[in-house]
């Protein structure tokens, strides 16, 4: 019996070791398990697993690839103040910065080597932080309601900032630290995303249906498309031609063409809620709906992947068919996506190149 578990991890050992090297590895943040997971989306393995502060919810990988930064909202009753800088090559978090007076960190970019801008709705602001020395470098009020997402340009000059409670989305000059100007985008203005050449913002107004999108140079509202089903989230492929959306409340992912603003196709996300997800407090927003909320575009855009968290699963679909290619259980309320072509030391530990296996 010895001999056959020997045999065993020593197999389970060496299936590890045949992850590609520059595979794409998930990060997939879970608010009840109060960590950040690595995932190998091609066979589900959970590869390793990095304790957090209190419910997480969404991540930002760094420039370089090799850390990620995870803020941690909090519960409804004890307000987060902190974010998680995590090693990915070495799963383990490095250092915990805590923002207070600042509570319930939300939306984080990590745009520069030594940057990372972070929304903080107890106080209504914009944090730019350090994450070496971990110091807050500027605080930048929005003086709205809810600032929840945020997303950097390009050239990393100007951020901008969703306000679920206000209804607009307010535009910063990173270089002057500054705000520039609020945009009434619609009530519940949630997600948002840039087109690759910056020129466009698409953000997501969860309660009034629809997407309105932003002319970045004159920050004028040029189009709103109308998309009921509470959208909450919005990627783009990187060649900018898609926009993919996910809906909290039809749990559907819905694709757009960026350059007419036809609706592409939609899909539905069709996992069962998991046990207990009803008593849930985030439940509320969509009764009855598995909730997709995460959503992250793969490195060479050809799949799409959506957190299930009412489902505890992830689900990856084909960018151009939205064929489900496959699913992936993961407890804990699955929520904000990342991804990284670096394989976990700590489980590849002495692993050898595919090639060198043979």
């Amino acid at each position: 019996m010895r001999a056959f578990h020997h045999g065993l991890l020593l197999a389970s050992a060496a299936w590890l070791c045949v992850l590609p090297a520059g595979a794409e590895t998930l990060l997939v943040v879970r608010k009840t398990g109060n960590a950040v997971d690595f995932m190998d989306p091609g066979s589900g393995l959970r590869l390793a697993s990095v304790p957090t502060g209190d419910a997480p919810h969404e991540v930002s990988v760094s420039p370089d690839g090799k850390r990620a930064v995870v803020s941690s909202y909090g519960t409804r009753e004890q307000p987060g103040s902190t974010v998680s800088i995590v090693d990915l090559e070495q799963p383990q978090e490095i250092r915990r910065i805590d923002l207070a007076p600042h509570t319930r960190p939300h939306g984080v970019a990590w745009y520069a080597a030594d940057r990372i801008a972070v929304t903080t709705e107890g106080s209504r602001h914009l944090l730019i932080l350090d994450p070496a020395s971990g110091r807050i470098v500027n605080r930048i009020e929005t003086a709205q309601e809810t600032s929840h997402m945020v997303v950097v340009s390009a050239d990393a000059r100007r951020a901008y900032v969703t306000n679920i409670g206000s209804g607009t989305t307010t535009a910063i000059d990173l270089v002057e630290g500054r705000k520039l100007a609020d945009v009434a985008t619609g009530a519940g203005s949630e997600a948002l995303a840039l087109t690759p050449d910056s020129q466009e913002l698409w953000v997501a107004a969860r309660a009034d249906g629809m997407i309105a999108i932003v002319d970045t140079a004159t920050l004028d509202v040029k189009t709103r498309l109308s998309l009921p089903g509470v959208p909450i989230r919005i990627a783009m492929t990187p060649d900018g031609r898609t926009a993919l959306i996910t809906c909290a409340g039809t749990a559907e992912l819905v694709v757009f063409d960026t350059d007419t603003h036809r609706e592409l196709g939609r899909a539905k996300v069709a996992v069962p809620l998991a046990a207990g997800a009803a008593a849930r407090p985030f439940a509320r927003l969509a009764p009855g709906s598995v909730l997709p909320v995460g959503l992250l575009v793969s490195r060479d855009g050809r799949s799409a992947y959506v957190a299930a968290t009412m489902g505890d699963r992830v689900v990856q679909f084909d960018t151009r068919t939205l064929k489900v290619l496959r699913t992936v259980d993961v407890d804990g309320e699955p929520d904000g996506l990342g991804s990284t072509s670096a394989i976990p030391r700590a489980v590849c530990h002495g692993c050898q190149p595919l090639e060198n296996l043979w």
